[in-house]
């Protein structure tokens, strides 16, 4: 583990990638290029202007895969990440791409919550869901397969979340604390692990798949070995992978192409 002092170079990806800011720009081009493409279909799951999930329609009835989004709780939205829905689209599987609120508006617990409120929201359409997520996302993702859901909602089937794909996630969240990501986040030592998923209670019958780019800082890697082994000797079925060549900002492209690894171990989750 990376002393506190190295925290910041660890977890600053904006710094780590120089680049980042035409990564980001090519996000949003790529995006509208595929909306323009293809219709979403809008779902409403909340009040506020940011709880609205784009959801691209596949052509069976299976599984729908969801993507949560990163930007650390406190930046983007789902309008940049439209065009990762093409690898699995191009497979007839649909996928959601919910938004949510960002720090310091709301704090993590809020998020946590919106996107079970998102979840809960698609379990409607009758289709089981495959969640995963990019880091903040990929927190999300393990957060919302470690969720009580009987106990949340009566209505909801217990298996309709049986597997989770996180992708450079975060899942202690503690290191964060003496770092400039915190600002925002205003996390103390308390807050930052009850929204640590690495200390919940594990969903010992499902899986997750925890990947992380081979170019990433040694704490993403240890984050995502930690939960791998935690939730794995809980009981939970879980796989640590490399996407080959990748930083944090290009860990995410493979979801854009059908013949991707990556692509074809979802389309495994979501039983196709």
């Amino acid at each position: 583990m990376s002393a506190p002092d190295d925290y910041e170079a660890e977890y600053n990806n904006r710094a780590r990638v120089p680049e980042n800011p035409a990564l980001i720009a090519g996000w949003a081009r790529d995006a509208a290029a595929y909306r323009e493409r293809h219709v979403s279909r809008l779902v409403r799951y909340g009040p506020g202007a940011r709880n609205v999930i784009d959801y691209f329609p596949g052509g069976h009835d299976g599984p729908i895969v969801v993507f949560i989004h990163g930007g650390y709780w406190q930046a983007l939205d789902n309008s940049f990440f439209s065009h990762l829905a093409g690898g699995l689209n191009a497979h007839g599987i649909g996928v959601a791409i919910p938004g949510y609120d960002l720090c310091p508006d709301v704090s993590i617990d809020n998020i946590i919550a919106e996107m079970r409120e998102a979840c809960r929201e698609l379990a409607r359409l009758g289709q089981s869901l495959v969640v995963s997520g990019h880091s903040a996302g990929g927190h999300l993702a393990a957060c919302m397969l470690a969720t009580d859901w009987p106990a949340m909602d009566a209505s909801v089937p217990r298996d309709f979340m049986m597997s989770a794909y996180s992708i450079s996630g975060l899942f202690d969240l503690a290191p964060l604390i003496e770092t400039s990501i915190n600002r925002a986040l205003q996390l103390d030592a308390a807050a930052a692990r009850a929204a640590s998923p690495l200390f919940w209670n594990s969903p010992a019958d499902k899986s997750l798949d925890a990947v992380v780019g081979e170019n990433e800082s040694a704490e993403y890697f240890r984050q995502s070995r930690d939960i791998v082994e935690v939730w794995g000797a809980a009981g939970v079925t879980t796989r640590f992978g490399v996407v080959a060549g990748a930083n944090h900002f290009t860990a995410i492209a493979p979801l854009a192409d059908p013949a991707s690894p990556m692509v074809a171990r979802l389309k495994q989750l979501a039983g196709r």
